[in-house]
């Protein structure tokens, strides 16, 4: 696990690998950025120059590393494009984008600019998730290990800054580790275990639903997805409260270990990527293990909705009828669309505890993808206001996300002849808003909910980039947390 701690030294007496300083765009070509000046007047102001001849721009994402010839302490300065005008998520993709670059080194400095501690913690926290990798399933000298420790270098640092970053990074690469992890590892009793090990060391409360559990309290969702499996399926309900605490709030997970598609059986090319799709509850679980050592003052239950899909002679069919808690019917016309069934079981059962908003993440559809691209989650809400409100507290938390409307006339596509609802609609169009309207029929009367469909930015197929590593990467962990603590605040 990679450290990081303050440090006020001049930067040109520290002893480290690489000293991480900001270049922005200049006539020619590149110019250090705020925050390096002492560094350039060690060598004798030849930073821009040196910048310049390697080709530097000064352009986000851009890497430039520079020897320094025994001129200071450190033998290299990397210069981190920030672009025109930096905003916190420009710098936090900088130290992340410099930090992964850095891999194998042992100590790095961070002097990137930052005006304020909001600042200096977005520096930290995009250190500490570009310093992810995981390795539990390496083997061999091949693969460089992350930069080991991280000095950060802002004279706007605090320690509850780089805390705060700190708790918000172990959260994210819980994540990161449970999304990365082969299914065949990660199987949904394996999933519970790790929530009761989070809860354990986190001092939350916590609850498991085992298969017995599930069929005896009429769970049909869960079951009926998870019953191909001989992996059976879970429901996880994790509890903080704050004797302070005026409003509840409860988060919703899809925890698919594996989907197949079951009996309506994806394309292999498809596949190989949905040990994924539990990443929704993954990202519950992190962000109640964060919620808990930030402590705002409100209370949060958290639901991993966990099963394995799969085809057998005991799974589920297309056209079989399932009984979802709390009594509604559902016809099940693809036994692709089985997120929406795990999830409806956690939705009614939210209701019991009395929430004041309702959020459900999910690596839900593809639709996703093709209206919104790999990396802006899709959000969607039964109140116009709270949309707008969950857009803005992700992208406070630097998480790129976008409002969709739920069109009422999107509801009769989901009309089914011998149940309450369909699993899917007739119509190939909307599929994203679709699965929208379907989960909306099962948030809890009177309560104000958000969806955030997250199928895209939850696995990183491409290459890494910024703090993005290549695999799971933590989506939507930090947004719920930054919900928690506007609900908290009276801010939503």
């Amino acid at each position: 696990m990679t450290s990081i701690g303050l440090d006020s030294a001049d930067l040109a007496g520290l002893d480290v690998d690489a000293i991480v300083i900001g270049a922005v765009p200049a006539d020619a070509g590149a110019a250090p950025a705020a925050g390096a000046e002492d560094l350039d007047r060690a060598l004798d102001g030849r930073l821009a120059a040196a910048l310049g001849a390697l080709g530097a721009t000064g352009k986000p994402g851009e890497i430039t590393k520079v020897p320094t010839l025994g001129a200071v302490t450190a033998p290299m300065v990397v210069a981190a494009g920030l672009g025109e005008s930096p905003t916190a998520e420009d710098l936090r993709r900088a130290a992340g984008a410099a930090v992964r670059a850095l891999a194998g080194s042992a100590k790095v400095a961070v002097a990137l600019p930052a005006a304020d501690a909001a600042e200096a913690e977005a520096v930290a926290l995009g250190a500490l998730l570009g310093a992810y990798s995981f390795d539990s399933y390496r083997t061999g000298d091949g693969h460089k290990s992350p930069v080991a420790e991280i000095r950060l270098a802002a004279p706007a640092a605090t320690d509850v800054a780089v805390e705060r970053a700190r708790v918000l990074a172990d959260a994210v690469n819980l994540v990161r580790d449970l999304v990365n992890t082969p299914p065949s590892d990660l199987t949904p009793e394996d999933l519970a275990n790790e929530a009761e090990r989070v809860a354990r060391e986190s001092g939350l409360g916590i609850e498991v639903l085992d298969e017995k559990a599930l069929v005896d309290g009429g769970y049909g969702g869960l079951t009926g997805v998870g019953q191909g499996s001989v992996n059976p399926p879970r429901l996880v309900r994790l509890a903080y409260s704050h004797p302070e605490a005026s409003k509840t709030l409860a988060l919703v997970g899809k925890g698919i270990t594996f989907d197949s598609g079951g009996l309506s059986l994806k394309p292999a090319g498809s596949m190989d990527w949905m040990k994924s799709d539990m990443g929704g509850a993954a990202a519950v679980l992190g962000a109640l293990a964060a919620i808990a050592e930030l402590a705002p003052k409100v209370n949060v239950v958290g639901y991993m909705a966990i099963a394995e899909n799969m085809p057998s002679g005991s799974a589920q069919r297309p056209s079989d009828v399932l009984r979802i808690y709390g009594g509604k019917t559902v016809e099940v016309l693809n036994t692709d669309a089985e997120g929406r069934l795990v999830l409806a079981d956690a939705l009614v059962r939210s209701g019991e505890d009395s929430p004041d908003l309702v959020v459900d993440v999910a690596t839900l559809t593809g639709a996703q993808l093709v209206a919104l691209g790999t990396r802006t989650t899709g959000v969607m809400a039964n109140d116009d206001d709270v949309r707008e409100k969950v857009v803005a507290a992700a992208e406070r938390a630097g998480e790129a996300s976008w409002g969709m409307p739920l069109p009422a006339e999107l509801r009769k596509g989901l009309d089914s002849s011998v149940a309450d609802i369909a699993n899917i609609s007739g119509d190939r169009w909307g599929g994203m808003l679709v699965a929208g309207v379907f989960l909306r029929e099962f948030v809890p009367d009177g309560v104000k909910w958000a969806h955030l469909d997250i199928a895209g930015p939850s696995f990183q197929q491409g290459e890494a980039y910024g703090y993005t590593p290549k695999g799971g990467t933590g989506a939507a962990t930090r947004t719920l947390v930054q919900i928690a603590e506007d609900l908290a605040s009276g801010a939503l």
